[in-house]
């Protein structure tokens, strides 16, 4: 996703204020999963992920301009399906099933 002329990524519309839903300390940080609380804003249900920053060289893929990868534990993915609240599951199932 290219970053628009106005700084956000993906989207014309600003993110709204984020939530974090989980994370791997109590400081803030470290890797966490963060959801918009008002998604009305951009137009969709978005997640935005903190984490430790891999280079495109060091993960073996190329990135289109303004994208980045980030490394997060699959633990923290995991907590933050489970944390999603429920309107914002994973399509044709509830977040308890998860």
């Amino acid at each position: 996703m290219a970053a628009d002329s106005a700084g956000s990524i993906g989207h014309s519309a600003p993110l709204g204020a984020l939530r974090p839903i989980a994370n791997q300390c109590t400081a803030g940080n470290c890797p966490t999963v963060y959801v918009e609380t008002d998604s009305d804003l951009s137009g969709t249900a978005t997640a935005v992920v903190q984490g430790y920053v891999v280079s495109p060289e060091r993960a073996g893929i190329e990135l289109p301009e303004g994208e980045v990868l980030v490394e997060v534990p699959i633990s923290l993915l995991a907590e933050a399906v489970r944390n999603l609240p429920a309107q914002q599951g994973p399509p044709g199932r509830s977040t308890e099933e998860v």
